[in-house]
């Protein structure tokens, strides 16, 4: 039977990744990627949200796709299995780039006053047309690291031979706990220097739990019992690590790295997990919809968020309230028109969307 309540978390943590990063974009805190601040307010504290969310929607997204990863192994062959995330991951997020998301590229070297900063050093046009299109990688990161983390899986299934999967399945709740700890201790390393989200380590220990502990049904029945606590207890640790960071880089060391931070991640992966098993593992034509267009909101909604500010916000054309909500219509409409368009373009579904034909 299909676990509906997976395809649930994905395209509601999809959702509050197109809000987070609305808010990201015209941030107060410093926080480098947007334009920054277009209020004249002395403190935006609606910029708490991004505080609240930041620490746990990704590393869900990985104990999910963890979870998934579990369920196509099961029926399908390690090849097939390769081959399958081959086309629907690392295609999309390298081809993808030379085909359509250099786009992205411009938009936010433009946004960032790249190509003049790139021109007056000297930098060859050649050089500066490779830094666009790697800079149209953008939300695709999470693509990236997932691909290495699918072929990392298959070659560590052929020395466990199953048998730590099988014990995953009695893993008790207080070992559950516990796994905090590995948790935190890989955030501590294999973290890129300059480009922040490529924490290699950390969200290898959430997908890698994903397949061999969360994809137990054993174990969700014993989460699914405890989710209304685990939820309460994920909302109080959110509040603490928003008010007391609020104002500071959130998404770098030394923030990223600290035990709090790592908690709240994990927490709130259990907290989503938990309430989506035991409460939301339904489906109708809305969340069937949704969940189908998921993939197409996240490839595409941020290329709606940072035109809007650079042909709107950057040069003042428009007040700040309307910036925020132009911005959010266009990350939606991007997301999901430009979806319903490439995935019925020959050659463009394929190496954008990893789409080899329409169904």
């Amino acid at each position: 039977m299909r676990k509906h309540y997976l395809d649930n978390i994905r395209w509601i943590t999809v959702i509050i990744v197109v809000i987070y990063h609305v808010f990201y974009m015209y941030n107060a805190e410093g926080i480098l990627g947007g334009i920054g601040k277009i209020t004249d307010l002395s403190v935006q504290y609606y910029d708490i949200f991004q505080y609240l969310v930041y620490p746990w929607f990704m590393p869900v997204l990985f104990v999910v796709s963890g979870i998934s990863a579990r369920l196509s192994l099961d029926s399908h062959s390690d090849n097939e299995f390769i081959k399958s995330r081959t086309l629907k991951l690392l295609v999309p997020s390298t081809i993808g780039l030379f085909a359509f998301q250099f786009i992205q590229g411009y938009v936010s070297m433009s946004l960032g006053g790249g190509f003049e900063g790139l021109a007056s050093a000297g930098v060859p046009k050649p050089v500066i047309y490779l830094i666009m299109v790697a800079s149209g990688s953008g939300v695709l990161w999470y693509m990236h690291l997932l691909w290495v983390y699918c072929v990392v899986l298959v070659l560590i299934r052929k020395i466990e031979k199953g048998k730590v999967l099988a014990a995953g399945a009695g893993t008790p709740l207080w070992l559950v706990a516990l796994f905090v700890f590995p948790i935190w201790g890989a955030a501590q390393i294999l973290n890129t220097p300059i480009i922040s989200v490529y924490r290699i380590a950390f969200y290898f220990v959430f997908f890698m739990l994903g397949y061999f502990v969360f994809s137990n049904d054993e174990v969700i029945e014993r989460l699914k019992k405890i989710a209304v606590p685990l939820i309460a207890v994920a909302a109080v640790i959110c509040v603490i690590f928003a008010v007391l960071y609020f104002g500071d880089n959130y998404a770098d060391k030394p923030i990223n790295r600290g035990f709090l931070y790592s908690l709240d991640a994990y927490v709130g992966s259990l907290a989503m997990l938990s309430g989506m098993a035991r409460f939301g593992d339904v489906s109708g034509s809305i969340s069937k919809w949704m969940s189908s267009h998921s993939f197409g909101l996240y490839v595409f909604h941020y290329l709606g968020i940072s035109s809007v500010a650079l042909i709107f916000a950057k040069p003042g054309l428009l007040p700040a309230p309307a910036c925020y909500m132009l911005s959010l219509v266009a990350g939606f409409i991007f997301g999901y028109g430009l979806y319903a368009i490439i995935s019925h373009i020959p050659f463009f579904r394929w190496a954008v969307l990893g789409i080899k034909k329409l169904k």
